[in-house]
C-alpha cells in the first residue's frame, strides 16, 4: 500500500545521518590501523595476533 506524502511531511524527512555516520567509522577504523601498523614497523622485534588465529613475530 503506498501513500503519498504532502509537502510538509516530505520537508520533515531528513536524509545523511547513516552516510555520516559511517564516514565517522571508517575514518576512525583507518586511523587504529594506521597506529598500529605505525607500531609494528616501528619496533625491533614483537609479536601479535589477529582474530581468525593469525600470529605474527620478528625479531
Amino acid at each position: 500500500m503506498k501513500v503519498e506524502l504532502t509537502k510538509t511531511q516530505c520537508d520533515k524527512i531528513f536524509v545523511g545521518e547513516a552516510i555520516t555516520l559511517t564516514a565517522i567509522m571508517a575514518i576512525c577504523a583507518v586511523a587504529i590501523v594506521a597506529v598500529v601498523v605505525y607500531k609494528l614497523f616501528l619496533s625491533k622485534s614483537g609479536e601479535t595476533s589477529i582474530p581468525g588465529g593469525w600470529k605474527f613475530s620478528w625479531k
